[in-house]
């Protein structure tokens, strides 16, 4: 392992440079003018996957294509695992916000600035140099390896497990890493213990056939911008408590999670700094992360009615839109959310508008088993990257492919992220540590080696 660690230590500015030229494709998955830059992104990805040996393709499904390599070279005792990652990234805007160009890839105070430089392409990108160091100093690698990134991922993974089913038999693995999640501090390794799943809707209020001006309208007729504002204004209680009948009928309490999240170094002030938010508020009686990782959340994520131009139009809107999400937690189950969340807004909507309620997306929640030869593998990984064992923490986001993957590949599924807190995934100047990129390649090198023993 000497040989694989140190030929990763000596290539490390080839692979920066490598993964700058990944950052420069704008592979937007969400905007269709981007589709080209998306096929550019796959085939990128592709070639260096072939130029290392692996028999790769770029498979076609009904949305963006997917990478497909394969190594299986190992010894019939040696396990299979399963790397997944996706090549898609966020929309950059708003552009004004960066700092510098968003897919001209930048370093600064040790941070690589670019979208997607975290989320997700410089998290998948570190897996194929890790096989690279074992390729080209051991001519082999300790296991099999299926590597698997997808172009959806942003938008849904609409056409992923469709994917995986068809093919389930070659994609058989005994363990499936992840590294699109983040540790809870720096130098600090953390392994994902958690997962919220995410019932997502998109609520219309409609109210008048068409505008009405709101001196000769207003107090007659109910504004449908009002009526959407009471609905949203039910979702809580003073305590910020889910007011929704049913809501937290399933959540589980994880009394053994809730104490080692205790354990963590969590700084409430230094995440009350990354948000810019005057004031940490919550669900009354639990800590940050205990809401964040523990605890099912409603949450408005955009509203629009009426004129939102310049100056004065006095007009009562004719419609009313807003998208809301719920983060779900062990074990409530998306469809029933979407039952009692439906159930909410029909009941608490005033007389004089009615209401539409579409579901957009849905996922369920996940929590690790951490017990196995995968985690404990992990564990001496992170270690030896890192120079400390791992903690474990939960994930406030939602990947909703990984309890599909598990059933699917009937495989454990391994988080291993390395972003950081404040990284701004998703929003301007997101940026990941040149640091992680560099130490979690050790550390996805090491997690073979591990694996294989």
């Amino acid at each position: 392992m000497s040989d694989v660690h140190g030929y990763i230590d000596q290539n490390l500015p080839r692979f920066r440079a490598e993964l700058f030229e990944f950052l420069r494709i704008p592979s937007v998955s969400a905007r269709r003018e981007y589709q080209p830059e998306i096929r550019r992104a796959a085939d990128w990805l592709a070639g260096k996957l072939r130029d290392l040996g692996l028999e790769t393709s770029v498979e076609e499904t009904p949305g963006h294509p997917i990478v497909l390599a394969e190594w299986r070279g190992a010894a019939k005792s040696a396990p299979t695992v399963l790397i997944y990652g996706h090549y898609d990234v966020q929309p950059a805007e708003p552009l004004e916000l960066w700092t510098t160009p968003p897919f001209e890839p930048t370093v600064r105070d040790g941070r690589i600035y670019a979208r997607g430089s975290v989320d997700d392409k410089g998290q998948l990108y570190l897996h194929v140099k890790a096989l690279e160091a074992h390729l080209r100093s051991n001519h082999k690698l300790p296991v099999n390896v299926i590597l698997l990134a997808e172009g959806e991922e942003e938008v849904g993974s609409e056409h992923l497990m469709p994917f995986v089913r068809e093919r389930v038999s070659r994609l058989k693995a005994d363990a499936v890493v992840i590294s699109d999640t983040t540790m809870v501090a720096p130098d600090v390794p953390t392994i994902g213990a958690s997962l919220r799943g995410l019932a997502y809707f998109e609520l219309e209020v409609f109210g008048p056939s068409h505008d009405l001006h709101s001196g000769t309208y207003g107090g007659g007729v109910l504004n449908p911008a009002t009526a959407l504002s009471r609905i949203v204004g039910s979702f809580h209680d003073d305590d910020w408590r889910i007011t929704i009948k049913g809501f937290y009928d399933d959540v589980d309490p994880a009394p053994d999670f809730r104490a080692r999240i205790k354990e963590l170094p969590f700084d409430d002030k230094k995440f009350l700094g990354e948000t810019g938010s005057p004031k940490l508020v919550g669900e009354r009686g639990q800590s940050t992360p205990e809401r964040l990782w523990l605890r099912p959340t409603v949450e408005v994520n955009g509203m629009l009615s009426g004129y939102t131009g310049e100056g004065s139009k006095t007009v009562l809107p004719a419609k009313a839109m807003a998208k809301v999400s719920c983060r779900l937690v062990p074990n409530q189950d998306p469809a029933r959310i979407q039952k009692v969340f439906r159930e909410h807004v029909q009941r608490v909507t005033p007389e004089g508008v009615r209401v539409d309620i579409k579901v957009l997306h849905g996922g369920r929640p996940w929590r690790a088993r951490l017990q196995g030869p995968l985690y404990d593998a992990a564990a001496r990984a992170l270690e030896r990257a890192f120079g400390r064992p791992p903690v474990y923490a939960g994930e406030g986001g939602s990947i909703p492919i990984v309890p599909e993957f598990e059933e699917t590949l009937g495989a454990p599924v391994l988080l291993m992220g390395f972003g950081l807190p404040g990284e701004n995934a998703h929003a301007p100047d997101e940026w990941m540590s040149v640091e992680c990129f560099e130490k979690g390649t050790h550390a996805a090198a090491a997690v073979l080696a591990e694996l294989a023993g």
